[in-house]
C-alpha cells in the first residue's frame, strides 16, 4: 500500500475517533440543557464517559480477537443506531433509557479507540509516523469540531432531530468505508499487559506523587467543562451562538494557544511550563467567574470563552508535554496510554458533580471554587521536578 492510501485511511480512522467525543462531550450538554435538563443530571451524564478510561481493560480481547477492522465497523454501526435512538427519547426527562443508551454509544467508540489505534500501529511504517501523526491530531480534532458546534449550528438550522440524524448517517457511511479497509491479520504471540506495566511504572521513586499530580493538574478545568455551554444558555445565548463561537475564535485561539505552549515548553523546559501555563489555565476559570459575578452581557462571556480556549491550549501543550517525559522509552506506549487514562478519568468523575456544585453555589461561586481546585496539584511539583527534569 502507498504512503498517500496509508494517510488517507488514517485521516478516516481519526475523524471516525473524534467525531463520538464531541457529541457527547461539546454536543449534548447544550442539547439537554437547551430541553430544560437540570444542571445536576447535565453533570452526572459525565460518567458515561467511564469507558473512556476503562478500555484497557478489554483492550486484549480487541487486540487478539479477529480483525481490527471489524470491530471498528462494527463499532461504528452500533454508534449509528445509537445516535438514531436518541432522538426517540425524550430529551427533558433524563431516565434509565438515555442512561443505557449513552453508556452503550460511548461503550462503543471505546472500543472503536482500541481497534483505531492498534490497526493504525500496524499499518503505519517506519518514517511515515511523523506526517501520520499529524494527520491523526487534525482529523480527530476536525471530527470534535463537527461533533460539538457543528452539529449544534445545524440543529439550530434544521432541529436536532435533523442533526442527530445526520450524525447517525454520518457514522453509517463511515462504517462503510471501513468495510473497504485492507485487512491486518494480528499477530500471534504474548502482548504488553496494563497491569505489569502500570506496576513498573509504580515502581519508580516518587511516582504514587507523580501520578496524584496527573489526576489533579486538569482538575479545574475538568470541574468546569460540563458547566460552561449551560451557563451560557442561561446567560440568554442561543444555540447558534453557541455553535459559532467554538467554530470560530475558541478553535483558533485553541490551536493558537496550544502551539505557543509548545514553543514555551521547549523554550524554558517541561517544569517550568507545567506551573507557569497551568496558572494561566487556571486564570481562565477566574474569568467566568467574573463574568458570571459582574452578569457580564455577551462582550464578557465572550472573552471569557475566548480567553479559555487559549490558555487551555497553553495548559494542554505543557501537560502532554510532561505526559510524554514521564514515561518510560521501551513501555511508552503502554505507559502513556494508561496516564492519559487517568486524565479522562479526572474528567469524567469531576464532571459528574459539577452540576450539583453549580446549583448548589451558583454559577460565580462555583466557577471560582474551580479556579481554587486548579491548585492542588502544586503540591506534588517537587516530585514532578525530578521526572520532568530527567530524560531517559
Amino acid at each position: 500500500m502507498t504512503t498517500r492510501r496509508k494517510l488517507a485511511w488514517v485521516s478516516i480512522l481519526y475523524f471516525a475517533e473524534g467525531l463520538p467525543f464531541g457529541l457527547i462531550v461539546d454536543n449534548l450538554p447544550v442539547y439537554f440543557r437547551a430541553h430544560g435538563v437540570s444542571l445536576v443530571d447535565v453533570g452526572l451524564l459525565s460518567l458515561v464517559g467511564l469507558p473512556w478510561s476503562l478500555k484497557l481493560l478489554w483492550a486484549p480481547l480487541v487486540d487478539t480477537t479477529g480483525h481490527h477492522r471489524r470491530w471498528i465497523a462494527a463499532a461504528l454501526a452500533c454508534m449509528a443506531a445509537g445516535m438514531a435512538a436518541l432522538c426517540t427519547l425524550d430529551p427533558s426527562r433524563v431516565g434509565v433509557s438515555l442512561w443505557l443508551l449513552l453508556f452503550a454509544f460511548v461503550m462503543a467508540s471505546a472500543t472503536q479507540d482500541i481497534a483505531i489505534d492498534g490497526y493504525t500501529v500496524a499499518l503505519i511504517d517506519r518514517g511515515e509516523e511523523g506526517v501520520a501523526n499529524g494527520l491523526r491530531v487534525s482529523a480527530y480534532r476536525a471530527a470534535m469540531i463537527v461533533g460539538g458546534g457543528g452539529l449544534v449550528l445545524l440543529a439550530y438550522r434544521v432541529g436536532w432531530t435533523a442533526a442527530f440524524v445526520t450524525a447517525a448517517v454520518l457514522l453509517l457511511a463511515i462504517a462503510v468505508a471501513v468495510s473497504a479497509l485492507p485487512a491486518i491479520p494480528v499477530e500471534s504471540g504474548p502482548r504488553p499487559e496494563w497491569l505489569p506495566t502500570f506496576r513498573a511504572w509504580l515502581n519508580r521513586p516518587g511516582a504514587a506523587f507523580v501520578l496524584l499530580f496527573v489526576l489533579t493538574y486538569k482538575l479545574g478545568d475538568a470541574s468546569m467543562g460540563p458547566m460552561v455551554k449551560p451557563f451560557w444558555l442561561d446567560r440568554g445565548l442561543s444555540v447558534a451562538e453557541i455553535g459559532t463561537v467554538s467554530n470560530t475564535g475558541g478553535i483558533a485561539l485553541g490551536v493558537a494557544g496550544a502551539l505557543a505552549g509548545g514553543v514555551f515548553t521547549s523554550r524554558y523546559g517541561v517544569f517550568t511550563g507545567l506551573w507557569a501555563l497551568g496558572l494561566t489555565q487556571a486564570l481562565s476559570n477566574l474569568g467566568y467567574a467574573a463574568a458570571a459575578w459582574s452578569e457580564a452581557g455577551r462582550a464578557g462571556i465572550y472573552a471569557a470563552s475566548l480567553f479559555e480556549s487559549f490558555t487551555g491550549g497553553l495548559g494542554t501543550a505543557a501537560f502532554l508535554a510532561f505526559l510524554m517525559r514521564a514515561c518510560d522509552r521501551e513501555l511508552a506506549a503502554s505507559q502513556y496510554a494508561l496516564l492519559s487514562a487517568l486524565f479522562a478519568l479526572t474528567r469524567t468523575l469531576a464532571g459528574s458533580v459539577s452540576g450539583y456544585a453549580a446549583t448548589r453555589l451558583g454559577y460565580a461561586p462555583f466557577f471560582a471554587l474551580t479556579f481554587a481546585l486548579s491548585f492542588p496539584s502544586y503540591a506534588f511539583l517537587p516530585w514532578v521536578r525530578r521526572w520532568a527534569d530527567y530524560s531517559r
